[in-house]
Protein backbone atom coordinates (compact mmCIF):
# COMPACT_ATOMS: atom_id res chain seq x y z
CA UNK A 1 0.00 0.00 0.00
CA UNK A 2 1.22 3.45 -0.87
CA UNK A 3 1.60 6.17 1.76
CA UNK A 4 2.33 9.78 0.78
CA UNK A 5 3.85 11.83 3.59
CA UNK A 6 2.79 15.48 3.43
CA UNK A 7 4.28 16.66 6.73
CA UNK A 8 6.61 14.89 9.14
CA UNK A 9 7.76 16.13 12.53
CA UNK A 10 8.61 14.17 15.66
CA UNK A 11 5.14 14.47 17.15
CA UNK A 12 3.09 15.20 14.01
CA UNK A 13 2.53 13.22 10.83
CA UNK A 14 0.22 14.17 7.98
CA UNK A 15 -0.11 11.60 5.21
CA UNK A 16 -2.37 10.35 2.43
CA UNK A 17 -3.43 6.77 1.74
CA UNK A 18 -4.22 6.49 -1.99
CA UNK A 19 -6.65 3.68 -2.73
CA UNK A 20 -7.91 3.40 0.86
CA UNK A 21 -11.50 3.98 1.88
CA UNK A 22 -13.41 4.43 5.14
CA UNK A 23 -13.04 0.74 6.04
CA UNK A 24 -9.27 0.83 6.45
CA UNK A 25 -9.16 4.44 7.62
CA UNK A 26 -11.65 3.86 10.45
CA UNK A 27 -9.80 0.72 11.58
CA UNK A 28 -6.48 2.57 11.59
CA UNK A 29 -7.91 5.61 13.36
CA UNK A 30 -9.49 3.44 16.05
CA UNK A 31 -6.27 1.49 16.58
CA UNK A 32 -4.26 4.70 16.84
CA UNK A 33 -6.60 5.90 19.59
CA UNK A 34 -5.75 2.74 21.57
CA UNK A 35 -2.27 4.23 22.05
CA UNK A 36 -2.29 6.38 25.21
CA UNK A 37 0.37 8.66 23.72
CA UNK A 38 -1.79 9.66 20.74
CA UNK A 39 -3.18 13.17 21.06
CA UNK A 40 -4.89 13.46 17.63
CA UNK A 41 -5.81 10.73 15.17
CA UNK A 42 -8.25 11.69 12.46
CA UNK A 43 -8.74 11.56 8.72
CA UNK A 44 -10.86 13.16 6.05
CA UNK A 45 -12.05 12.16 2.60
CA UNK A 46 -13.35 15.18 0.72
CA UNK A 47 -15.26 13.11 -1.86
CA UNK A 48 -15.76 9.33 -1.57
CA UNK A 49 -15.19 8.65 -5.27
CA UNK A 50 -12.47 11.14 -6.12
CA UNK A 51 -10.48 12.12 -3.05
CA UNK A 52 -7.56 10.46 -1.31
CA UNK A 53 -7.89 9.95 2.48
CA UNK A 54 -5.75 12.42 4.42
CA UNK A 55 -4.65 11.50 7.96
CA UNK A 56 -3.46 13.75 10.75
CA UNK A 57 -1.64 12.07 13.62
CA UNK A 58 -0.22 13.87 16.64
CA UNK A 59 1.43 12.33 19.69
CA UNK A 60 2.41 13.63 23.11
CA UNK A 61 5.96 12.26 23.41
CA UNK A 62 6.27 9.22 21.14
CA UNK A 63 7.56 9.64 17.60
CA UNK A 64 4.49 9.87 15.35
CA UNK A 65 5.98 7.44 12.81
CA UNK A 66 6.53 4.88 15.57
CA UNK A 67 2.92 5.26 16.72
CA UNK A 68 1.73 4.60 13.15
CA UNK A 69 3.99 1.55 12.77
CA UNK A 70 2.83 0.15 16.13
CA UNK A 71 -0.85 0.61 15.23
CA UNK A 72 -0.29 -1.02 11.84
CA UNK A 73 1.39 -4.01 13.47
CA UNK A 74 -1.51 -4.44 15.90
CA UNK A 75 -4.03 -4.25 13.05
CA UNK A 76 -2.07 -6.80 11.04
CA UNK A 77 -2.12 -9.17 14.03
CA UNK A 78 -5.88 -8.68 14.50
CA UNK A 79 -6.60 -9.26 10.80
CA UNK A 80 -4.50 -12.42 10.83
CA UNK A 81 -6.39 -13.74 13.88
CA UNK A 82 -9.69 -12.95 12.18
CA UNK A 83 -8.56 -14.67 8.97
CA UNK A 84 -7.52 -17.77 10.90
CA UNK A 85 -10.83 -17.90 12.78
CA UNK A 86 -12.76 -17.43 9.53
CA UNK A 87 -10.86 -20.27 7.85
CA UNK A 88 -11.78 -22.60 10.73
CA UNK A 89 -15.48 -21.72 10.50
Amino acid sequence: MELNVLEKKKNRLVFELPGADHTLCNALKTELWNDKDVKVATYSIKHPLLAVPKFILETKTKDSSKALLDASARLKKDFKSFSTALAKA
